[in-house]
């Protein structure tokens, strides 16, 4: 590969990364990826196989990023861990309450992508909310919560819920409510 390579395929996954999130991936095509990426199509095929594979790489370049959020809004929030649930409740709300948030990427990107099971993206959406799931349960774990992995794997379920609630009705009161309800089960004997 060309030394600037990793550059190029960089570019190509962050202008892929916008058009999927604003457009959906359907409607985004590879053309208007490589126009906005300011590279020719032979060379998106260069980096990435078929449009299926880009797919995979714009949920996988959004993994750690995600992950490192969550984590920033549950260790800055004071208190117990009820109140870090909380607060990470809290943080999403604020944050997908503006014109820009359009939803999970992830679960966009599987509901465009429900018909084809062994999609690579699919594949890639999975292993980060697993993913998730296991640095809740580690995070919950380390400020003493027992049976974490089961609370952990509850909470998750309340916050996509709540992602795709706040995707209907716009109010983040349906996260909040979501945040209450997780916090509860966070405080349970």
């Amino acid at each position: 590969m060309p030394p600037n390579a990793d550059q190029t395929r960089e570019r190509i996954v962050t202008a892929a990364a916008r058009l999927f999130y604003n457009e959906g991936i359907r409607a985004a095509s590879v053309d208007a990826i490589a126009e906005k990426a300011g590279v020719t199509k032979k060379t998106l095929y260069y980096h990435f196989r078929s449009k299926d594979e880009l797919i995979a790489a714009y949920l996988e370049s959004r993994d750690q990023p995600t992950l490192e959020l969550y984590a920033r809004w549950f260790e800055a929030t004071p208190g117990t861990p009820a109140n870090k649930i909380r607060g990470v409740f809290a943080e999403f709300a604020r944050s997908a309450n503006t014109a820009r948030w359009k939803g999970c990427g992830f679960l966009r990107t599987a509901a465009e992508l429900a018909n084809t099971p062994g999609h690579p993206a699919l594949k890639a959406g999975a292993a980060h909310k697993k993913r998730f799931e296991k640095w809740l349960t580690d995070a919950l774990g380390h400020e003493g919560v027992r049976d974490a992995a089961t609370i952990a794997r509850r909470i998750v379920v309340l916050l996509d819920g709540a992602a795709t609630v706040m995707l209907i009705h716009r109010d983040p009161a349906y996260v909040e409510a979501a945040g209450e309800v997780a916090a509860s089960l966070v405080e349970a004997p």
